[in-house]
């Protein structure tokens, strides 16, 4: 039987062989072989409780000494110049290890901040205990506070704006950049936390009044507690990442796939060709690839990067930054997909018949190159016959035949009827510092489509695709509205003058049927308005519920990994049901699916927030140098405490507080949503056109209040006071009675609707 080591003489065996340490070199060492490695097992284990060992990617160390290769911040230099470095592995109780950094003539010039990946050398006596030699610097990663400024006799001290952290933070004297009490700013850690004091701090920039537009996404993103800084480890991997080989993937470098986005877009993560098929039975189809950045490659199970995608679940966008999901290094290089560069990727080809309808669909690993990055403008002005020099060598070979493989879709979509809302999205244009220049509504053009189509279509197939593999997966889903908000949008449609069938299964059709019978009159707002109030909000499952408002049975997101957790577990799963390679979906991921979705879900709400309440704010620090101005809109919702107007000009959402409205008292009817003067029957409900003018406008909240001038043209009376029991005027120049039933004031509103219309 072989002699088992004691605990000591393997603790001392770790500590001469840092590089050494795994359960199967130790057993080399001491010569452990067959049954004995039970033992051996046990004692680590043991060692492990006890705190002498840490165990790490299956080597054993021990915690109160540094792993041989580790990650350093680099401090300022000490008086003879020397440059010292803090660990930050170091997770022992005792004094953290002194690290002198050995630097060479022909080495980077290092600073303080700087983080480095080192090999370390332990040292025996001296005022050291480890010498550490450059492998390379992974980049300057501190961490970021956004707060308030206060000033002090000697620097001042930073009071965070999130409500999270109770810390505040010092700032030396000359780390202040000129800051003045009260303002907002953004600073870096400059040390580590004393014992007894306050972390220190740095300011970067001088954000100024806190209710500057500068400052608006800055507070939504840690108000709603979005990260916006990645953990050094995570840097790290994003740093040491490489190009990918060829090896094991189809070669498609030769193919024209080009990349349709944004303008501004600040990645680019789909391509997509589309060409005739040749096959002879499917005369006038169409063939279509779509290849999406293979960010799974990167970004494995259980990694610091995986980890730190998983909790942030999305990017968030905002008029002047994005918080990405992954490290610029793999969102806005390694993983996005620029024309000219070899780039990983997923990749589908579906072939569609002359209807638009998939009938056959296989799926990839590849390598591409883009041929073009191009915008949605330019593509669109190259089809609409406007070719400039950029896009004439694309208009025939690729341009076209995408806009000919759309048309087919498009057939296949009528035939479908997904739900088909017309509401403008706006956009807020912003000035270099910040200021809101302009408030625009974006322009969906058939490029627009023609990238939705194809990428719901490369998603339908993803979706069939797991399905039909038995592979877990996480779908998109969309149930169809709730019978009490469908009720209400059936009340809603019927005031203004508009059937929508009752007792029928709801389909997509019935509800396009309504949006096509108001499109074009003034009530075409307010039904898409109501329309989209009565959907249930998307979210992700394991389980597989169905697209109501795309008309689909099978649906996932496959084609956004770089900004969405959804689409990397997609692409994972693929990956797995196609054996590509040991970078699929993990067992550990598989089992907590229903948890990562329900989290993802609750993310992507976060953003949708932040992102809603930062446009709110812009809007209403653009609208302050206008406050006593007069807008028109229409009202887009009731509450008890007043109605709120959307203004046409810039679609903006303010509040009419009831209080401002009259002097008598105003009945909320949330079932009917309006609000209705006990003594005249004065009557708020939604969709009324209105002119309001403005009175406050408030940045930092966001709130706008207004005054409501009119309804329905009819001006309201100046005073507005209540008269004794006979009454008073109302808008309309007649005397309106009080009005106790609702259902007689609604009979009535249908039929004053269905006059109007009659006459027009």
């Amino acid at each position: 039987m072989t002699r088992i080591p004691s605990k000591a003489e393997i603790l001392d065996w770790i500590s001469a062989h840092p590089t050494q340490t795994s359960k199967r070199d130790i057993a080399k060492a001491f010569g452990i072989k067959g049954a004995d490695r039970i033992d051996l097992k046990r004692l680590l284990k043991e060692l492990e409780a006890e705190g002498h060992l840490q165990k790490r990617n299956k080597t054993y160390r021990d915690p109160e000494q540094l792993p041989p290769v580790t990650v350093l911040l680099i401090k300022a230099p000490d008086d003879n110049g020397d440059l010292y470095a803090q660990p930050l592995e170091w997770h022992g109780e005792g004094v953290e290890p002194i690290v002198l950094v050995v630097t060479t003539p022909a080495g980077p010039a290092l600073g303080q901040g700087d983080r480095i990946l080192a090999r370390l050398t332990k040292v025996e006596g001296g005022d050291h205990h480890y010498e550490a030699r450059l492998i390379r610097r992974i980049g300057v990663n501190p961490k970021r506070v956004i707060g308030i400024f206060r000033k002090g006799t000697e620097g001042g001290r930073i009071v965070p704006i999130e409500k999270a952290s109770a810390n505040e933070w010092a700032v030396m004297a000359d780390a202040m950049l000129g800051a003045q009490d009260g303002e907002l700013v953004e600073a870096e850690q400059a040390g580590p936390k004393g014992r007894m004091g306050l972390p220190r701090a740095r300011i970067l920039n001088r954000l100024g009044d806190p209710s500057a537009p500068k400052a608006v996404s800055l507070i939504a993103i840690h108000q709603h507690g979005i990260p916006d800084d990645f953990p050094d480890k995570v840097v790290a991997e994003a740093d040491a990442a490489k190009p990918m080989g060829l090896k094991g993937r189809e070669d498609l470098r030769q193919m024209p796939l080009i990349t349709i986005d944004p303008a501004d877009a600040r990645d680019h993560d789909d391509a997509c060709y589309a060409e005739a098929d040749t096959d002879p039975k499917n005369p006038g189809g169409h063939v279509i690839w779509v290849a999406i950045a293979d960010v799974a490659a990167y970004v494995t199970p259980g990694s610091a990067l995986d980890r730190e995608a998983r909790k942030r679940g999305n990017s968030s966008y905002f008029p002047d930054r994005v918080v990405p999901m992954l490290p610029d290094r793999l969102s806005g290089d390694l993983c996005s997909l620029h024309e000219g560069v070899p780039r990983p990727c997923l990749a589908v080809r579906m072939q569609i018949d002359a209807e638009g309808n998939k009938i056959s669909h296989r799926f990839v690993r590849g390598m591409m190159q883009s041929a073009a990055s191009l915008h949605y403008t330019e593509v669109q002005d190259a089809i609409d016959g406007q070719v400039t020099e950029r896009t004439e060598r694309f208009l025939e070979p690729v341009i076209k035949p995408l806009y000919a493989a759309y048309e087919a879709l498009k057939a296949a979509r009528r035939q479908r009827e997904p739900l088909d809302l017309d509401l403008p999205e706006r956009k807020i244009i912003l000035s270099d510092s910040g200021q809101v220049t302009s408030v625009a509504f974006r322009d969906r053009l058939d490029a627009h489509r023609l990238i939705e189509e194809f990428m719901i279509l490369a998603n339908v197939a993803a979706a069939e695709t797991l399905i039909k593999k038995r592979s877990p997966l996480l779908f998109r889903v969309h149930e169809e509205p709730a019978p009490e908000k469908l009720e209400s949008l059936r009340e809603t449609a019927m005031a203004a003058g508009f059937p929508l069938a009752k007792g029928q299964v709801l389909q997509t059709r019935h509800l396009n049927a309504l949006l096509n019978g108001a499109a074009g009159t003034d009530d075409a707002e307010l039904i898409n308005i109501s329309t989209l109030r009565s959907m249930q909000q998307a979210y992700y499952a394991p389980e597989n519920f169905g697209h109501f408002g795309l008309a689909l049975r099978n649906y996932a997101h496959f084609t956004s990994p770089i900004r969405r957790y959804a689409d990397l577990i997609v692409h994972r799963s693929l990956i797995s049901a196609h054996g590509w390679g040991d970078d699929g979906l993990s067992p550990a991921e598989i089992e907590g699916l229903a948890e990562t979705a329900t989290h993802i879900s609750e993310t992507e709400r976060r953003s949708m927030i932040a992102e809603r309440d930062t446009t709110d704010r812009y809007l209403a620090a653009y609208l302050s140098e206008r406050v006593g101005n007069e807008f028109t809109g229409r009202i887009s919702g009731i509450a008890r405490f007043g109605a709120f107007v959307k203004m046409d000009e810039t679609g903006a959402d303010g509040l009419v507080p009831v209080r401002t409205i009259g002097r008598e008292f105003f009945h909320f009817d949330a079932e009917g949503n309006t609000l209705m003067g006990v003594d005249t029957g004065l009557t708020l409900s939604i969709g009324q056109r209105v002119t309001v003018r403005l009175t406050q406008a408030a940045p930092v909240t966001g709130g706008l209040e207004l005054e409501l001038l009119s309804i329905e043209g009819d001006e309201l009376p100046k005073g507005n006071v209540r008269s004794g029991g006979g009454g008073r005027r109302s808008p309309a120049g007649r005397t309106v009675k009080r009005k106790s039933n609702r259902s007689k004031h609604k009979a009535a509103k249908v039929k004053r609707k269905t006059e109007r219309k009659r006459k027009s």
